[in-house]
């Protein structure tokens, strides 16, 4: 089972988006600084996951994430300042 995974930076209020075959333990190795993508934008919060079967569904939803259309999708969700 393969998760995507938004994440909220609660220092600059940006998203990060991945995922990850165990997100409990990806979340933490973001908010210790082991991500070079989130290093410096911790503490982090996860917004919201989605479970999928393989691997292949898993990375077509995090690309449509980091989309234009999936970044104005979050806004509209969160109604937030997500760039």
């Amino acid at each position: 089972m393969y998760s995507v995974y938004i994440l909220q930076s609660l220092k600059d209020n940006k998203t990060y988006v991945g995922f990850s075959s165990d997100v409990e333990r990806r979340f933490k190795e973001h908010n210790l600084g082991r991500v070079r993508a989130t290093k410096y934008r911790q503490p982090l919060k996860i917004l919201f996951t989605e479970e999928f079967e393989n691997e292949q569904e898993a990375k077509k939803r995090e690309l449509y994430w980091k989309s234009g259309a999936g970044r104005r999708k979050l806004k509209k969700y969160f109604n937030d300042n997500i760039d």
